[in-house]
């Protein structure tokens, strides 16, 4: 009899729940027994057979309905933490990728500024120096030594985008300066707003137009803006003393010291920070993106908003004329120029591009602080006004007929990774990370 119960024993035939499939770690089955691999089942009193040792090797329990496990820990794999991963990556990626909806934010702020200028018009002239100051520090804070050095070694490349930047941009300021006042009988000060236009650095915002178009030309856009900056504390006055400083009076002193408090001081900091203190840099640069676009739209829209009743006065048409022109040639001048100088590169359109916008894309922020505080005549500060507008819709208009017209031979750059290939990733200076991502504009 009991020798058929022990027969009985190993006759079940049970796929649901057999003593020969457990699974690490041990469990606990109903009736006390503790499993392990390689396993001794013990069976208690309640069987017959309570000193029977039966030798077991368990195999894994694949069913669903087997007795419950005790919980395991939860896994990098589990659903949740994926899900949790894949928002805090889709949301840093989309800080990081804000800088595409930089055309859209400029030209809304634009035409907020023309249909309802009030919205606009608390953004005064006492909150340009630390705007652009802020777009200087996110220059330094994407900035490193590597990018320096890699531009460097083209030195062609950096020599013919400062000379559209303050020899071809001046004279043709000063050109249109003398047909604002011969053709238009414009006042001689509007003229001297255009020379001033035309003096100044290149804008930071070449650098986000260049990343949308180029991604691999963003660090010698980032390097040539830098450039610029830093030698505008010396160039830009000592062009307006030649073209301009028997006209109007200029504070020569004044305008050094305030560039060098406008845009070395913020590049310094932003620099020291970049190579001092990773951790806080990579903490800020998720969200200097977004900042940048924010405080870049303002400062498109706001000087047109304060500047509306002389943008709408008799001769407002013929200024917004003359700053259109000039920018219009100033794009055209910096590809030609590229192009006949750089001919022999391998990536000579990818460098066209990237000279034209450093070349028509000027910092009309700062001319527009230079003009509301060294000049009198606050009619020099229209050109200004106008064109910080007007030359961030031009160059993002480029930048969209540039991303749409097939420019695929030079952007090589991976967009998988959204730009977070590594912490030392190379940034445009308004904030954004340069990778391939932004382009999507389309």
């Amino acid at each position: 009899m009991n020798l058929s119960r022990v027969k009985l024993l190993h006759n079940v035939n049970c796929s649901h729940l057999s003593l020969f499939h457990v699974r690490k770690p041990p469990i606990f089955l109903r009736f006390g027994t503790n499993i392990s691999s390689p396993l001794s089942i013990r069976l208690h009193s309640h069987f017959p057979y309570g000193n029977t040792k039966l030798s077991l090797k368990c195999a894994p329990l694949n069913s669903s309905d087997s007795l419950a496990p005790d919980p395991l820990p939860i896994h990098p794999s589990d659903p949740t933490t994926h899900m949790v991963n894949q928002n805090s990556m889709s949301i840093l990626k989309i800080l990081k990728q804000s800088n595409s909806f930089l055309p859209h934010a400029v030209l809304a702020s634009t035409l907020l500024a023309l249909i309802f200028p009030p919205s606009l018009t608390w953004f005064t002239s006492r909150y340009y120096a630390p705007a652009l100051g802020f777009l200087m520090f996110a220059v330094g804070v994407n900035s490193s030594e590597k990018d320096f050095l890699e531009a460097f070694n083209r030195p062609a490349e950096i020599a013919t985008g400062y000379v559209g930047q303050f020899v071809v941009k001046p004279l043709l300021g000063y050109l249109f300066c003398i047909i604002s006042a011969t053709v238009f009988g414009l006042p001689t000060a509007i003229g001297a707003g255009m020379v001033l236009v035309a003096c100044v650095s290149g804008a930071q915002l070449s650098n986000y137009a260049t990343f949308l178009t180029d991604p691999q030309m963003a660090p010698l856009s980032i390097v040539m803006t830098s450039l610029s900056t830093a030698s505008a504390v010396f160039v830009t006055p000592l062009l307006l003393l030649l073209l301009i400083g028997k006209r109007l009076p200029v504070d020569v002193k004044g305008m050094v010291f305030s560039i060098s408090q406008i845009v070395v001081a913020p590049i310094t900091v932003g620099l020291l920070l970049n190579c001092f203190f990773p951790h806080i840099r990579n903490a800020i640069r998720p969200f200097l993106p977004p900042l940048s676009v924010l405080v870049a739209a303002i400062c498109a829209g706001a000087p047109v908003a304060i500047n509306i009743e002389s943008i709408y006065s008799p001769f407002g048409v013929a200024i917004l004329f003359l700053v259109v022109a000039f920018h219009l040639s100033s794009f055209i001048a910096g590809y030609i120029l590229s192009g006949f100088v750089l001919r022999d590169s391998p990536d000579v359109k990818a460098l066209q591009r990237t000279i034209s916008l450093e070349t028509g894309m000027q910092s009309g922020l700062l001319a527009l602080a230079l003009a509301n505080k060294f000049f009198e005549d606050p009619v020099v500060g229209m050109p200004p006004a106008v064109s910080t507008a007007i030359m961030a819709l031009m160059g993002f208009g480029l930048v969209l007929i540039w991303a749409k017209g097939g420019n695929n031979e030079t952007n090589t750059a991976p967009e998988s990774d959204g730009g977070n290939s590594s912490d030392d990733e190379s940034y445009n200076s308004d904030g954004t990370g340069s990778s391939a991502g932004g382009r999507d504009l389309k």
